[in-house]
C-alpha cells in the first residue's frame, strides 16, 4: 500500500516508520520541511538502535529507510492509497487539512486521522467521502506500542473499517474498533486520571513524587500519572480534557486549573524542559 503521512512531529514520524518497516512506501509531509528532515534523522537513529539490539538486521533497516520519501508538497500525496494526518490536535486545523486532502486525493483514497479525541464524524463532514474517513489512533511511541484505536465515524463504511483493521494487523499492531465519542476509549479513561492527579497535587493531597509512586507501586502502572502527563505534553492533555468537557458537558471533565495555568506558563512537560517535573 502507498501511504502518505501529514505531520512530521513525534507521532507522524513514528507512524511513518511503522509503515515503512512493515513494507509500505511511505511519503512524509510537513509544512515545515525542516521537521521532515529531522524526522528522517530520528527514524534512522531509531532503526540503528534496533540493529544494535538485534531486533532487526541492517539490511531490513536499510530497506525500510529506502521506503520513506520526503514529500515537498501536499499534492504529492494525491496518488496515495491511504493518507494519515498526524498534525496538531486542533479541530480547525484538522478540518482544513481533511478538506484539502479530499480535493487532492483519488476518490478511492482512505483518509485517516491520528486524533486522540476529536470527532471523526466532524472531520469527515469536511469531505465528500465521509465513508472513507476513519480514526487510526496510534499510541506514543508508535513504533513500540501495540495498540491502534480504530474509530468509526457516523458514516464510516464497513469496507473502510475492515481495510484499516486488517492493515493494522499487518503492521504488527492490535486494532481495537471503537465508536465515535469524545476521547474514544483510551483518552476518555486516561485523561481524567491524569487530570485528577493534577487536582490532587494542586489541593496538597500529596507531593508529585508520592502521587506517582502510589500509582506505580499500588496499581502496577509503569509510569506515574504526572510523569506520563509530562511525557504526553501538558498542552495535549489540556486539549483533550477540553474536548471531553465540551463534548459531554459534564463538570467531571473540567480541566484542572493547575493544568491550565502550567500550559499558559509554557510548562508543557518534557518537550519544554519543565512540567510537573524539571528536565535537563
Amino acid at each position: 500500500m502507498r501511504v502518505g503521512v501529514v505531520g512530521a512531529g513525534t507521532m507522524g514520524s513514528g507512524i511513518c516508520q511503522v509503515f515503512a518497516v512493515a513494507g509500505h512506501e511511505a511519503s512524509l509531509f510537513d509544512v515545515d520541511p525542516g521537521r521532515v528532515a529531522a524526522a528522517v534523522v530520528g527514524i534512522e537513529r531509531h532503526l540503528a538502535r534496533s540493529v544494535e539490539r538485534g531486533r532487526t538486521t541492517r539490511e531490513e533497516a536499510n530497506a525500510a529507510l529506502a521506503r520513506i520519501h520526503r514529500a515537498d508538497a501536499l499534492a504529492v500525496l494525491g496518488d496515495r492509497d491511504l493518507v494519515v494526518e498526524a498534525i496538531v490536535e486542533d479541530v480547525s486545523a484538522k478540518v482544513a487539512l481533511l478538506a484539502e486532502l479530499d480535493t487532492i486525493c483519488r476518490p478511492e483514497t482512505i483518509l485517516a486521522s491520528n486524533t486522540s479525541s476529536i470527532s471523526i464524524t466532524r472531520l469527515a463532514s469536511a469531505t465528500a467521502r465521509p465513508g472513507q474517513v476513519i480514526g487510526m489512533h496510534f499510541m506514543n511511541p508508535a513504533p513500540v506500542m501495540p495498540l491502534v484505536e480504530v474509530v468509526r465515524g457516523q458514516r464510516t463504511s464497513d469496507a473502510t473499517t475492515t481495510t484499516i483493521v486488517e492493515l493494522a494487523r499487518q503492521l504488527g499492531k492490535t486494532p481495537v474498533e471503537v465508536n465515535d465519542f469524545p476521547g474514544f476509549v483510551s483518552n476518555r479513561l486516561l485523561m481524567p486520571m491524569l487530570n485528577e492527579a493534577a487536582y490532587a497535587l494542586m489541593e496538597g493531597v500529596a507531593t508529585r513524587e508520592a502521587i506517582d509512586i502510589v500509582m506505580k507501586l499500588g496499581m502496577n502502572h509503569p509510569m506515574g500519572p504526572l510523569q506520563l502527563a509530562d511525557l504526553i505534553g501538558l498542552d495535549v492533555c489540556l486539549q483533550v480534557m477540553e474536548t471531553l468537557h465540551q463534548g459531554f458537558g459534564d463538570p467531571k471533565y473540567r480541566p484542572c486549573p493547575l493544568l491550565r495555568r502550567m500550559v499558559q506558563a509554557g510548562y508543557l512537560g518534557r518537550k519544554s524542559g519543565r512540567g510537573f517535573y524539571e528536565y535537563s
